[in-house]
C-alpha cells in the first residue's frame, strides 16, 4: 500500500501526467427521473392579475365565520324575508263544562207520532234580536290554532287572486253555496217549487255529488228551519230534519273544493249539527226530538259527497265542547260589556 501511495504521488507531481477526476454516475429506478417530462401544473398559466379579485374575495369570505345572523339575511336576499308568525301551541285539552244542560229533552218521545207531527216539512223564519247565533259563537271562539291557519289560508288566497280577486272568489262561493242550498230545498220539497230558472242547478256538479246520499233520506221534517234553545238562549238556522237510513237526523249540508273524507276534516261543523240538535230538542216548535247528526260534504267536479253520521254517543261528546264553547261566548261578551262601562 506504502508504495502504491508512493507511486501516485510521483505520478502527479509529473509535468508531463495529469489525471482527471472521472465524472460520477448516478443509477436510479425511478421511471420519472429517467424518462418523464416534468408536469406542468395548469394553474401557473391561469391569468392571476384577472382573477385577482375574485380570489381575494373567496380567501376573505372564507376568513368570517358564517353566524345564525349572516345565514338569516343570505336566505332573506335568496328567498325574501322571514315570517315572523309562528303556529300556535296546541290548545290545552278541553274541561267539563260549568253549567251542564242535558242534550236530549227526556219530556220529548224519540218514537215518531204521526198526530203530532207535522203533515208538511217546518219552516220558521229565524227572527233577528240579541240573542247570539250558533255560526256567532264558533266564529268568536275559535282556537288560536284554528284563527293562525284560516289566516294564512287568506293571505295566501289574496297573494294568488289579490284582494278584488279574492272578494270575487268568497262572494261566487257564497253565492255557489245558496244556490246549492235552495236546489236541496226544492228536491226535499213535497211540493217540488223549483222554478224554471233553477232547473240547470240541477244539472249541477254539487247535485250530483250528492244524488247517493238523497237516495237514503226519506220523512223530511223541517227544510231551511229556525231553531231557539229557550234555556240557553241562542238560535239558528237548520238545513233539515229527516230520516237517513231510518234514522232522524240534523242534516247539513256543506260543499267543499277538497276532499273531507274524515269527520275530522270537517273542523267546527260536528259542533253546529249538535247545536241544532240540542235546540231542536228544547224547541217548543218541534214536537218531536233528534238523537242524530249528519254532514254531508259535497263536491263541485260531481265526485261523490262525503256523508259523515253522528250517532247518539258521538252527538253527545260533541255537545260537551259547544256548551264549553259557548260558555267562553258568554264569558268574552261579559267581559266586553264590563270595558264598555268602564
Amino acid at each position: 500500500m506504502e508504495v502504491f501511495q508512493t507511486i501516485c504521488r510521483q505520478l502527479q507531481s509529473s509535468k508531463r501526467f495529469f489525471v482527471e477526476a472521472a465524472p460520477r454516475v448516478v443509477f436510479s429506478t425511478s421511471s420519472y427521473l429517467c424518462g418523464r417530462k416534468k408536469r406542468v401544473n395548469p394553474y401557473e398559466q391561469v391569468d392571476q392579475e384577472k382573477y385577482s379579485d375574485l380570489v381575494r374575495s373567496v380567501l376573505s369570505f372564507r376568513g368570517h365565520a358564517r353566524t345564525p345572523q349572516s345565514l338569516f339575511e343570505e336566505d332573506a336576499l335568496l328567498y325574501g324575508p322571514v315570517s315572523k308568525s309562528k303556529a300556535p301551541k296546541q290548545e290545552e285539552e278541553a274541561g267539563v263544562p260549568q253549567n251542564w244542560f242535558p242534550l236530549f229533552n227526556p219530556e220529548k218521545s224519540i218514537k215518531p207520532d204521526p198526530a203530532r207531527d207535522p203533515p208538511v216539512p217546518l219552516k220558521i223564519p229565524l227572527q233577528r234580536n240579541a240573542i247570539p247565533s250558533v255560526t256567532r259563537v264558533l266564529q268568536q271562539t275559535m282556537t288560536s290554532e284554528q284563527t293562525f291557519y284560516l289566516e294564512k289560508w287568506r293571505q295566501r288566497m289574496i297573494l294568488e287572486l289579490g284582494e278584488d280577486g279574492f272578494a270575487e272568489y268568497t262572494s261566487n262561493m257564497f253565492l255557489q253555496g245558496k244556490q246549492f242550498h235552495e236546489a236541496l230545498e226544492s228536491i226535499l220539497s213535497p211540493q217540488g217549487n223549483l222554478k224554471e230558472r233553477d232547473e240547470s242547478l240541477l244539472e249541477s256538479g254539487y247535485i250530483q255529488s250528492v244524488q247517493h246520499v238523497l237516495k237514503d233520506i226519506s220523512g223530511v221534517r223541517a227544510l231551511e228551519s229556525a231553531v231557539k234553545h229557550e234555556t240557553l238562549q241562542y238560535v239558528g238556522l237548520l238545513d233539515c230534519v229527516a230520516d237517513y237510513q231510518g234514522k232522524l237526523c240534523v242534516i247539513d249540508w256543506k260543499t267543499s273544493e277538497k276532499p273531507k273524507p274524515f269527520i275530522r276534516n270537517t273542523f267546527d261543523n260536528p259542533l253546529q249539527v249538535v247545536a241544532y240538535v240540542g235546540a231542536v230538542n228544547h224547541d217548543a216548535n218541534y214536537s218531536f226530538q233528534v238523537q242524530c247528526g249528519l254532514i254531508v260534504v259535497a263536491y263541485k267536479n260531481g265526485s261523490p259527497a262525503h256523508p259523515h253520521f253522528m250517532d247518539a254517543e258521538l252527538c253527545s261528546q260533541y255537545w260537551a265542547k259547544w256548551l264549553l264553547r259557548l260558555e267562553e261566548y258568554t264569558k268574552k261578551e261579559k267581559n266586553q260589556n264590563i270595558q264598555k262601562l268602564d
